[in-house]
């Protein structure tokens, strides 16, 4: 699964509230926590500069009909930590997924729902069982680390939803931050 990419990362083309969160996020993968901790720290910086109007540039707000819309804002250059811009239209979606690293989502503009998941792996094959759904409104923040992080995140609003993503990798050479794509649980509505 990969969402349309905008553009790689490009350091010219970021602000500088975007600029002082990737220094936060170097500082905080700098101490070399674990990967819980790690987002749990990175959460609580991204919170600070969701509200921010400058945090992201007009093009870096742009979405596709298509698909959602990403935008590498930044990767570090060790492969450490990403910062990426999600665009979303009313509708989109992501399918049910979970990640190669620990994540931490924010969301800039709109509302978000997340359906989580966790696999239980008694039975052929093994299932997925929702756990919750939670909405996310304009300055919600949420960070976790595999195993634990299987959801799927979608756009339930009349209007543009923007959120930022902070990846413990490089989703440039990676080329996205999920490492498997489930099938829903049956009999699941959308």
């Amino acid at each position: 699964m990969r969402a349309t990419t905008a553009h790689g990362s490009d350091s010219a083309h970021i602000t500088r509230t975007t600029a002082a969160l990737t220094s936060d996020i170097r500082a905080v993968v700098a101490r070399g926590l674990s990967p819980a901790r790690s987002a749990d720290l990175a959460a609580e910086a991204l919170r600070g500069y969701l509200a921010d109007p400058e945090l992201l540039t007009a093009e870096q707000c742009v979405g596709s009909r298509e698909r959602y819309t990403q935008h590498v804002l930044h990767a570090e250059p060790d492969g450490s930590f990403s910062v990426v811009a999600l665009v979303w239209l009313p509708g989109q979606r992501t399918p049910v997924h979970d990640h190669v690293s620990w994540c931490v989502t924010g969301v800039h503009q709109g509302t978000e729902t997340e359906h989580r998941y966790r696999l239980v792996p008694e039975g052929k094959p093994a299932r997925l069982v929702a756990t919750e759904v939670v909405t996310n409104p304009v300055g919600s923040v949420c960070g976790f680390a595999p195993p634990g992080d299987i959801h799927e995140v979608r756009n339930s609003g009349a209007g543009t939803a923007i959120s930022l993503h902070v990846y413990g990798a490089d989703v440039v050479r990676l080329g996205s931050s999920v490492r498997r794509v489930y099938e829903r649980p049956d009999g699941e509505r959308d």
